[in-house]
């Protein structure tokens, strides 16, 4: 099984405080190319060290899925490690790692990365991996079904059998109401168990064409000859009809929603989601900002008066990542033994109301800025973060280009921005409301 990461973390970042930089001192040259059957490639030389890190990016995620195929975008996450034609079952992880390479995946909302690092001498053999993968990944029945139940155990321990996840999966269904956004990633247990092999075939046709995924390829290289391999190998696999677009708009949210979970617990857990901007919207640059002040350390807002002043909790976390479409500002509160969940919840909106009426102070702003900076510019300090960036700016923010803005975006963020997207996002008729309340002992299964 991969190791699933999240990209989300590294476009604003998670640091500490450095001096602001001037906008525009970042600028790579990246060459973009196009292969014939659609397929778009990113290159960018860094020299540094004899190595490269070579991502493909899929355009899909549960955002492209329908009630009934959920989580198959983070099946074929798994399957695609499971045997083509010429490399057979976990052939490609132990011929990558003879050849000195590592490799990981991850599945979001927008996207499914596969992400491979290894010795210059090695692109060939990535290539041909890849290739092999893309153009005749199998579809044994047998290996479908030790597959699925990988996936339905995964489900059982990382949802069913966590707290947090359980009630987070509870609080999204009831955020969303339209959109496709509305379930988890892996996706519920009874479409894991109903998958058709068919619907596994036609799914792994539409989204894992060539036209439907982006090649970065960042590191010590030649790009003639990066770009006379993926023409060698990638070029004749043939494009697809283009995925369905998503169209579904989620409505606005006129009123609270609230729900409780009762489970076998310790301890109560509070969450609370606000919908938030889109990656592309104006809005999402300050959002991220304000998250910092909020959020982000001991020095923060919320930790400073739930954890250290008040006292009511044990911890604090949460904040916005970047979406195609509009996703959510969730907070997740662990209230301390004792403490009613509905003390912490008052003390909670007192501080989102108080940024969204008042100023907060130049001092918080330039901290923020300065370590959303620092964290920025961390999370390039390797040909993998480098990479990363590239295949997430292009496919969630729209165009890889957009990376070398942020700089500026986020130096131009003023304090009455800050209270203008509290104004606009955190009133009560925005969020949803999900408590876990403990029960004592574990409550038998319902009958079918």
């Amino acid at each position: 099984m991969k190791t699933r990461i999240s990209l989300a973390a590294v476009v604003l970042g998670l640091a500490l405080p450095a001096p602001v930089w001037a906008a525009g001192a970042l600028e790579f040259n990246v060459q973009v190319h196009q292969l014939t059957n659609g397929m778009k490639v990113l290159l960018l030389e860094d020299h540094a060290i004899p190595n490269v890190a070579t991502h493909l990016f899929y355009r899909v995620g549960s955002r492209n899925e329908r009630p009934g195929l959920t989580g198959l975008s983070h099946f074929f996450e798994h399957m695609m490690f499971n045997g083509a034609r010429k490399f057979g079952p976990g052939m490609f992880d132990r011929v990558m790692e003879d050849n000195g390479g590592a490799n990981s995946a991850f599945t979001s909302e927008d996207i499914t990365g596969y992400q491979n690092w290894h010795p210059t001498a090695a692109l060939p053999l990535i290539f041909e991996l890849e290739a092999d993968r893309m153009a005749s990944l199998a579809f044994d029945p047998k290996m479908l079904e030790s597959e699925r139940g990988v996936v339905a155990n995964e489900r059982r321990l990382s949802v069913d059998n966590d707290n947090e996840m359980l009630l987070r999966e509870q609080l999204v269904a009831a955020a969303f109401t339209a959109h496709p956004y509305s379930w988890l990633v892996i996706g519920w247990a009874s479409d894991i168990d109903a998958w058709k092999r068919e619907d596994l075939i036609q799914y792994f046709k539409t989204y894992y064409a060539p036209n439907n995924c982006v090649l970065i390829v960042v590191g010590a290289f030649e790009p003639g000859e990066v770009l006379k391999l993926a023409r060698q190998h990638l070029e004749p696999i043939p494009p697809q009809p283009a995925p369905p677009p998503v169209t579904t708009k989620e409505p606005a949210q006129l009123g609270e929603r609230r729900l409780e979970v009762r489970k076998f617990a310790q301890l109560p857990i509070l969450q609370v989601a606000y919908h938030a901007p889109a990656a592309r919207d104006a809005d999402f640059v300050p959002m991220s900002v304000l998250e910092y002040i909020l959020l982000r350390g001991q020095s923060s807002r919320l930790y400073h008066r739930l954890v250290d002043q008040e006292m009511v909790a044990n911890s604090v976390s949460g904040g916005l990542s970047p979406h195609i479409d509009p996703f959510l500002f969730e907070l997740n509160i662990q209230p301390r033994s004792g403490v009613e969940t509905a003390k912490v919840e008052q003390i909670l909106y007192e501080e989102l109301e108080k940024v969204s009426r008042e100023m907060v102070t130049e001092r918080e702003l330039q901290k923020a800025k300065n370590t959303a900076l620092s964290d920025f510019y961390q999370s390039m300090k390797t040909i993998e973060g480098k990479a990363n960036l590239l295949g997430y700016y292009e496919l969630v923010f729209g165009d890889y280009q957009r990376l070398f803005t942020q700089v500026d975006l986020i130096n131009r963020v003023t304090r009455d921005d800050l209270r203008r997207v509290a104004q606009r996002y955190f009133p009560a008729r925005n969020r949803t409301v999900a408590v876990l309340v403990p029960e004592t002992e574990p409550a038998e299964k319902p009958q079918p």
